[in-house]
């Protein structure tokens, strides 16, 4: 997983509010374990309309999406996050967002702000003309019209990002120690690791 620090650029302006996980990538796309090659199937209801945002040259490669109550509603799947992950989006801001989807989200470093519906339509008018700045060290979003919104993330969830550790990379973190347990466990408890043939067990 990247790390997650500063994430600069232009901002999608979506707005929508339960956007949910069958519209950010259709059941048609769960078929495979990939997360490579979703992005193009990201929002693709929403592409159906010509002027939508996500095919529109002005925010072409946009980091940031900007959007309405409850996003990431519906089912668990994660392929929502992995497709937004390949179209290059690493954060997401919304008044609120569902639990789920914010979880799947962290787990593939992409960074969730909630911020007050105020903050959100502001930075919605900011994103037609300009760059959002979202830090997550200093925990602001800030625009060059000074601009400044704080936001509050899990302790936890943000040194991880800050880190680029993923479930994976956090377990690895301790490899010393459970290198050290499994050797322990070898010395006093042998048929546990498998150090002892069952035929020695029988005897």
């Amino acid at each position: 997983m990247e790390p997650v620090s500063v994430i600069e650029g232009k901002a999608y302006p979506l707005g929508l509010k339960n956007v949910d996980t069958d519209m950010i990538i259709a059941a048609d796309w769960l078929k495979t374990i990939s997360r490579s090659g979703l992005g193009v199937g990201a929002f693709e209801a929403l592409r159906q309309d010509p002027d939508n945002v996500f095919d529109n040259p002005a925010y072409a490669g946009a980091p940031i999406v900007i959007a309405g109550d409850n996003f990431g509603c519906g089912s668990s799947r994660e392929h929502a996050a992995w497709a937004m992950l390949d179209m290059g989006i690493r954060a997401v801001i919304a008044p609120s967002f569902s639990d789920i989807y914010s979880s799947n989200a962290f787990k593939n470093g992409i960074l969730t702000v909630v911020l007050p519906q105020e903050a959100v339509d502001r930075l919605l008018e900011v994103a037609q003309t300009d760059p959002i700045h979202v830090d997550l060290d200093s925990q602001t979003v800030t625009t060059p019209f000074q601009d400044r919104f704080t936001f509050e993330i899990d302790p936890f969830r943000k040194q991880c990002l800050i880190n680029g550790l993923d479930e994976i990379g956090l377990t690895l973190t301790s490899d010393a120690h459970i290198a050290s347990y499994e050797k322990k466990v070898a010395s006093e408890r042998p048929w546990v690791s498998g150090e002892k043939s069952h035929e020695s067990l029988a005897v």
